[in-house]
């Protein structure tokens, strides 16, 4: 299935001509078709290609590896109406100024290893757009989890640079979604819907609410109503249409567009509030393999447990590798003593013997954002509207986007952390001290994102798990199933191993919302 992607880094204000044809050429090649896309050369980095194919004589920046260790390489450079302007011996090499057709080029002579542009940086600290008080704060999950901790504390971490892909309904475009200097957060909007309406945006009322918990920064309530990471990007992957309906097909392709874009936008996170409408063993279901996938290329993926209560955990709510998300009452107070799990927070031993959730968070009387007072939701549930910008919502989808954020606040601070590891510090990190702790309902415990921060660790979960069998090339489980999660190549395992013609495509539903009592 085609998607329409529309990347929307519109305002981004970078300091000098290197770094603005750096973002234009980003945008539009990722809109070229693919017989505009120059071949690849070995030894040098892909968007020196797409800039050499736009405007070959631009001057830039990059980086030279060498594999000798005389001066031929610098002398190349020099010959093609370059200069060299830093030594980069730690490497064997050096840093260099050359019109980049004259770069590409460079790559292809003797003794260079690699040309590499000399990208800018972006801090991951919080500049002028942090958060710099929490006093005007009222909603009460960000206090319960630690958020507003992490966010003050030192270094501030709010998520910045850290994308976190929200496989929804769609988003809407509002003020909470931007940083407080104008920058649009939402930097990516792809759609896999197949009603008549070609659109990101989110008619329906569910993925706006969900981007909110995410990174909502507070700017339409004067900071009443904040996300948990309100610096962290935003990728909006719609995959229903208009009234909530989407299948596993549709799911998978936006899983799959999200792995072919990860390294673009930075995606660390990807958040599913949806479960499947049928029970089934990790080892046969689609969506099973897709989050696995992504899982095992470095996506940590957080995905809502459901609210069938004691009933049945659907898929991907049952996959071992990711993390389950279950739902509490906070009772409306900052303080855990009166927390209970919610009577729809789905709990349980899978079909394959897996206990789940792994930990839970918030989900009961969540306040996001609303996104279009037309849309469905909002029509359908009018008591539940707080004032035109925000509405509230009840379910373990509204507790998995504070999972999603915790992890891209937990990112910022330590980025070379995997999937398993973050998995492990979340649950080694979880509070159980409470008097409504339950481990078969709540699994590790509540969500505590401050300690998760502050924590060290870097012990693995998931040591000694077998993959979807959707997975295997062969009758057994890949070799790397029974090593050490630590020395697991991220990118070993491929889409094309996956035998999709023998998988049920059943629905999916965007039923992790309770509108019970």
């Amino acid at each position: 299935m085609n998607a329409t992607l529309k990347p929307i880094r519109k305002s981004v204000n970078w300091c000098g001509r290197v770094f603005r044809l750096l973002i234009t050429l980003v945008v539009v090649v990722g809109l070229l078709p693919a017989s505009s896309t120059p071949l690849r050369v070995v030894g040098v980095q892909p968007i020196l290609l797409e800039m050499a194919a736009q405007q070959p004589d631009q001057v830039v920046s990059v980086i030279v590896q060498k594999v000798v260790k005389d001066d031929r390489v610098e002398k190349a450079v020099s010959a093609l109406g370059g200069k060299i302007t830093a030594d980069l011996s730690i490497i064997n090499g050096f840093a260099a100024e050359l019109p980049v057709k004259e770069a590409v080029n460079l790559a292809r002579t003797d003794g260079v290893r690699q040309v590499s542009l000399d990208a800018p940086m972006i801090t991951t600290d919080c500049n002028s757009d942090c958060l710099t008080s929490a006093s005007n704060l009222t909603n009460v999950y960000d206090k319960a989890i630690g958020a507003d901790q992490v966010w003050l504390g030192t270094p501030k971490r709010q998520g910045t640079g850290i994308g976190v892909a929200v496989v929804d309904a769609g988003i809407n475009w509002q003020s909470d979604l931007y940083t407080r200097s104008g920058k649009n957060r939402v930097v990516a909007n792809v759609r896999f819907n197949t009603d008549y309406n070609q659109t990101t945006f989110d008619n329906f009322g569910h993925g706006s609410h969900i981007a909110g918990v995410v990174g909502g920064n507070g700017s339409s309530s004067n900071g009443k109503y904040i996300g948990v990471a309100p610096l962290s990007d935003i990728i909006n992957v719609k995959v229903s249409n208009d009234d909530g309906s989407t299948t596993a097909s549709r799911v998978v392709a936006g899983l799959q567009w999200v792995l072919e874009n990860r390294t673009r936008y930075n995606i660390r996170v990807v958040n599913l509030s949806l479960n499947s409408a049928v029970s089934e063993s990790y080892h046969t279901n689609p969506l099973n393999a897709a989050v696995e996938i992504l899982w095992f290329n470095g996506v940590v993926v957080i995905v809502s447990a459901g609210n069938n209560g004691t009933g049945a955990l659907y898929p991907p709510a049952n996959d071992p590798f990711v993390i389950t998300v279950g739902a509490t009452d906070d009772r409306g107070t900052i303080s855990l003593a009166d927390d209970v799990v919610t009577t729809f927070s789905a709990y349980g031993t899978t079909l394959d013997g897996f206990a789940k959730p792994d930990l839970v968070a918030p989900g009961k009387n969540i306040v996001s954002l609303m996104g279009n007072a037309n849309s469905v939701i909002a029509m359908q549930h009018p008591g539940n509207r707080v004032d035109n910008s925000y509405f509230r919502m009840s379910g373990t989808s509204m507790s998995a986007p504070m999972v999603a954020g915790a992890v891209a606040l937990l990112l910022e601070d330590e980025p070379t952390l995997n999937p398993d590891q973050v998995k492990y510090r979340l649950k080694a990190t979880a509070n159980n001290s409470w008097a409504g702790y339950n481990a078969a309902k709540a699994g590790a415990g509540i969500l505590d994102v401050y300690a998760a921060v502050n924590g060290t660790t870097t012990q693995t979960e998931n040591t000694g798990l077998n993959a979807s069998r959707l997975l295997w090339t062969g009758p057994t489980p890949p070799a790397w199933n029974s090593m050490q999660w630590g020395s697991v190549q991220w990118g070993s395992v491929q889409w094309g191993s996956v035998q999709w013609g023998s998988v049920h495509w059943g629905s999916v539903q965007l039923g992790s919302d309770y509108w019970g009592p």
